[in-house]
């Protein structure tokens, strides 16, 4: 199954466009994981057990394991969620950029290391940084278009023939990159009108929307602006919001986490239609 048809029958399947960002703070997890060797990966498996019926992607951030010489707890949670949960896509949120036999050393790790379905890619070196990733014709390239960050308007903003920048990237990947149909793009929920004007560039493209939750995006603006006529095509991600959610009484994290993210996705799917 193509990463495309594995998001899609998702979306269906648990009724969601909610994708839980796994980004593992050490200072921020429950005191029984601090001090544990494979802590990172107990958290996140809890995280994933207590989200999988409310989620159409996982997405870890490859950062928040490398900096703690953490790959073998990414790795075991990777191998967690394809043994465990096959039907939902796996994302590795790595945002890489490079040409030739390096990016498709990338590759490599993203799909045959890590397993993941889809990888998050950097555009700004040109196609021939993105080509070697589409050399795994059923995994999933999600390129960076319009990024959720204040200071992305520094350069995605910039006129390219009387288009900003990030609008040419879309019409590129839409209408050149795309030959497989595996691309998808990452637009922010921080800036909805942008969002809209992507998602009329590129028709039906999934899109990778983060900066709802901890960055302030406002649900309903994301989802009328970015949703398909069907109301799909979104993974809307949420990260810390989850993760790091506040227990109620009689709540433990993983019981808080599931609560918001059941909150994030119903929230979302008022808007759908």
């Amino acid at each position: 199954m193509t990463f495309i048809n594995k998001l899609s029958a998702a979306w269906t399947a648990n009724d969601s466009l909610l994708c839980v960002g796994l980004d593992p703070d050490l200072g921020k997890l429950p005191p029984q994981f601090q001090n544990d060797p494979q802590g990172i990966f107990h958290f996140c498996r809890e995280i994933i057990d207590a989200t999988a019926d409310l989620a159409c992607s996982f997405k870890p951030q490859i950062a928040y394991f490398a900096a703690l010489s953490a790959e073998d707890q990414l790795q075991r949670i990777c191998d967690y969620v394809r043994a465990n949960y096959p039907h939902i896509p796996l994302i590795l949120d790595a945002k890489r950029g490079d040409i030739g036999a390096t990016a498709r050393q990338y590759a490599r790790e993203a799909y045959d290391r890590y397993g993941a379905d889809a990888v998050t890619v950097n555009p700004y070196m040109g196609f021939d940084s993105v080509e070697p990733y589409m050399e795994w014709a059923d995994r999933g390239v999600i390129i960076l278009c319009r990024t959720s960050n204040a200071g992305g308007s520094d350069l995605q903003f910039l006129d390219v023939g009387g288009k900003p920048l990030y609008q040419h990237v879309a019409r590129l990947v839409a209408e050149k990159w795309n030959a497989n149909g595996q691309c998808a793009l990452v637009v922010g929920a921080t800036f909805p009108e942008e969002l809209a004007q992507v998602r009329a560039i590129v028709g039906d493209m999934p899109l990778l929307v983060p900066g709802i939750g901890a960055q302030g995006g406002d649900i309903a603006a994301t989802v009328t602006s970015g949703r398909t006529a069907n109301g799909a095509g979104m993974m809307i991600n949420s990260s810390r919001a989850i993760l790091y959610a506040t227990p109620t009484a009689g709540e433990d994290f993983a019981t808080a986490a599931r609560r918001v993210a059941l909150e994030t996705r119903d929230a979302i799917n008022q808007y759908r239609t």
